[in-house]
C-alpha cells in the first residue's frame, strides 16, 4: 500500500510509526505489529501504533528516527506493508535453548538489530540468552566481527594509536579523561570512543557532555584528532558499531551486561577506531562487576582476542572494592577530573594515582618509555600542567566552553548524610551507591550525584559527614534519602 508521509515533531527514541486504524486493518496490522516502510532506495522495519482521525487513511506518521534514516520529506509517497517476524527470531530462540550459533546466524541477528527488524523485546531475548547461556570463543569472535561490520570505521595513518577501556562497575573511577590528556600530551594518538552509562551513575561520554559536544561525524572526529592527537566522543552518533549502541540500550533497561557482549562491545569499539595498542582495566571486588576469579578469566579471554585480531593488548586487574574518587555522577566526576588535571588544585589521590598508573602502562605498551621511566613521565606531564592544557584543547575543539570548567556546580537540592557512630569505614558498596546516584537522577540529570567525604579504612567521628546527595528535584532527593536509609551502603565498625 502506498501512503503519504506525515511528519510530526516527534522523537520516540527509536523508529516508530502511526497509522489510522482503518488503514492498519486493510494491511492486517495491529498495535505493536511490524511494518516495512520502503522508498525507492531504502527500507526500514518498525513497530506501529494505531490512532483515529489524527492520521488520515492515506497517511503514515513517522518518528524523527525514521524520517532521518529514510531521508523523508513531507507528503512523500512510501510503500507500506505488513512485515513478518524475521528468521533471526528463531535463531535467538535457538540460543535460548543452549545451542551454539554459527557465524552466518550471528551476522543475521546483528544485521536485523541494526535494520530494526527485531523489536526491543526481541533484542532483550538475545541479551538474556547471552547472559544465561554465554557464548564460546568462536561465537564471541563472530559477535565482534558482526558488530564491527554493522558500522563505520575510523582509518588513521598514525602507527601509535592507543586506547584504554575499563569494564566498569566501580562508582566514580573517571580515569579516562585524565589518561587521554596525559597520553595525547606525550604525542600518542588516543581516539577515545566512549560509551554512556549502563549500570553506573555515568559513562565517560555522559561526563564530557556536561561541557562539550560528544556526537560527531567521522570526518569531524578525524579533524579533532589531527588537531589535538585525541578525542573524547560518543561512538553512537558517528555510526561506530550501531548494533552495540542498540544492545547497550536494552542492557540498561534490563540492568545486565552479558560477558560475551561485554567482550564484543569493548573489542569492536577498539577495532572500529583502528587502535593498535589496547589497555583493558578490569576492576574486581566484592561489590564490583566481577570477582577476582572472574577477572582473571576475563583477562585470559581479552588476551586471546588481542592475539586473534593481531593487536598489542594488555590487561591490568585493579582494586574495585570501593568507589574511586570523591564524585559520583557526571558533573561531580568532572570536578574530580579538573581538580586533578589543574596543577593549582588538588583532587582525590586515589583517582590521581590510578590514572597515573594506567597512563604509565600505556607508555610501556606502546614503547614510549622504558618500564622504569613510565610512571615518572606520566607524573611530569600531569604536574607540569601539560595534560590540563591538552584537555582544554580537546574540549575547545569539541565545541566546549572552557569558561565552564571553573563554574561547575552540583544540583541545588542536597542532603548531607551524617555518621551515627564513631568508627572505621569497612565497606562502601559500589552497586548500591551507583543505584543511589541513579535514583538521585544520574546520568540524565548531569548535576545530580553523590559526593563522598570519606573512604574505606578511614576513621570517622560521630556526626561526621559521610556523603552528600545532590538532586535536581526535591522528590528525587526524598527517594534517594529513603533508599539510603533502607540499604546498608556504608558499613562502619
Amino acid at each position: 500500500m502506498n501512503l503519504k508521509v506525515k511528519l510530526l515533531k516527534w522523537s520516540a527514541g527509536a523508529p516508530v510509526a502511526m497509522l489510522n486504524k482503518e488503514t492498519a486493518k486493510k494491511i492486517g496490522a495491529q498495535i505493536k505489529d511490524r511494518i516495512e516502510i520502503k522508498t525507492s532506495s531504502k527500507k526500514i522495519t518498525t513497530i506501529i501504533d494505531t490512532v483515529g482521525p489524527l492520521i488520515k487513511t492515506n497517511e503514515i506518521a513517522v518518528s524523527s528516527e525514521i524520517k532521518n534514516f529514510l531521508h523523508l520529506r513531507k507528503s512523500q509517497k512510501v510503500e507500506v506493508n505488513l512485515s513478518l517476524a524475521p528468521r533471526s527470531l528463531k535463531l535467538i530462540k535457538k540460543k535460548l535453548n543452549k545451542k551454539t550459533l554459527s557465524k552466518k546466524e550471528i551476522f543475521e541477528i546483528i544485521r536485523d538489530i541494526v535494520s530494526n527488524s527485531l523489536s526491543e523485546a526481541e533484542i532483550a531475548l538475545f541479551v538474556s540468552a547471552m547472559y544465561h547461556h554465554g557464548m564460546n570463543f568462536k561465537e564471541t569472535i563472530y559477535l565482534i566481527e558482526a558488530i564491527l561490520e554493522s558500522g563505520n570505521k575510523l582509518k588513521l595513518k598514525n602507527k601509535l594509536v592507543a586506547d584504554k577501556h575499563s569494564i566498569g562497575g566501580v562508582a566514580g573511577n573517571r580515569t579516562t579523561p585524565i589518561i587521554v590528556s596525559i597520553c595525547a600530551a606525550a604525542g600518542l594518538t588516543m581516539p577515545k570512543n566512549s560509551s554512556r552509562a549502563i549500570t553506573s551513575a555515568a559513562g565517560t561520554a555522559d561526563v564530557i557532555e556536561t561541557i562539550a559536544k560528544v556526537d560527531f561525524s567521522i570526518k569531524e572526529i578525524k579533524k579533532i584528532i589531527q588537531k589535538t592527537n585525541a578525542c573524547l566522543v560518543w561512538g553512537g552518533a558517528s555510526g561506530f558499531v550501531p548494533a552495540d549502541s542498540k544492545i547497550i540500550k536494552i542492557e540498561k533497561q534490563l540492568k545486565i551486561d552479558p560477558e560475551a557482549q561485554l567482550l564484543a562491545s569493548i573489542m569492536s569499539k577498539k577495532l572500529a577506531v583502528g587502535s593498535n595498542y589496547i589497555l583493558i582495566d578490569i576492576p574486581y571486588g566484592k561489590s564490583a562487576k566481577v570477582s577476582k576469579q572472574k577477572a582473571e578469566k576475563l583477562k585470559i579471554k581479552f588476551e586471546k582476542l588481542g592475539k586473534y585480531f593481531h593487536k598489542k593488548l594488555k590487561v591490568v586487574l585493579t582494586d574495585g572494592n570501593q568507589p574511586i574518587g570523591d564524585g559520583i555522577g557526571p558533573v561531580l566526576e568532572l570536578i574530580d577530573v579538573i581538580n586533578i588535571l589543574d596543577p593549582k588544585k588538588q583532587g582525590p589521590k586515589d583517582l590521581e594515582e590510578k590514572s597515573l598508573f594506567l597512563a604509565a602502562q600505556i607508555f610501556e605498551l606502546t614503547g614510549k618509555t622504558k618500564k622504569s621511566q613510565s610512571f615518572e613521565l606520566a607524573k611530569n606531564i600531569l604536574y607540569s600542567g601539560k595534560a590540563f592544557e591538552k584537555f582544554k584543547q580537546i574540549i575547545a575543539t569539541q565545541r566546549g566552553d572552557i569558561k565552564k570548567l571553573s563554574k561547575l556546580k552540583p544540583a541545588k537540592f542536597k542532603k548531607n548524610i551524617i555518621s551515627r557512630r564513631q568508627g572505621k569505614i569497612l565497606e562502601i558498596n559500589n552497586k548500591k551507591i551507583n543505584m543511589l546516584a541513579r535514583i538521585a537522577g544520574c546520568p540524565t540529570d548531569k548535576t545530580a550525584g553523590i559526593f563522598l567525604h570519606a573512604h574505606v579504612t578511614e576513621k570517622i567521628k560521630k556526626r561526621q559527614k559521610l556523603l552528600t546527595i545532590y538532586s535536581e528535584s526535591r522528590s528525587r532527593l526524598k527517594e534517594s534519602i529513603k533508599f539510603y536509609n533502607d540499604n546498608k551502603i556504608i558499613k562502619i565498625k
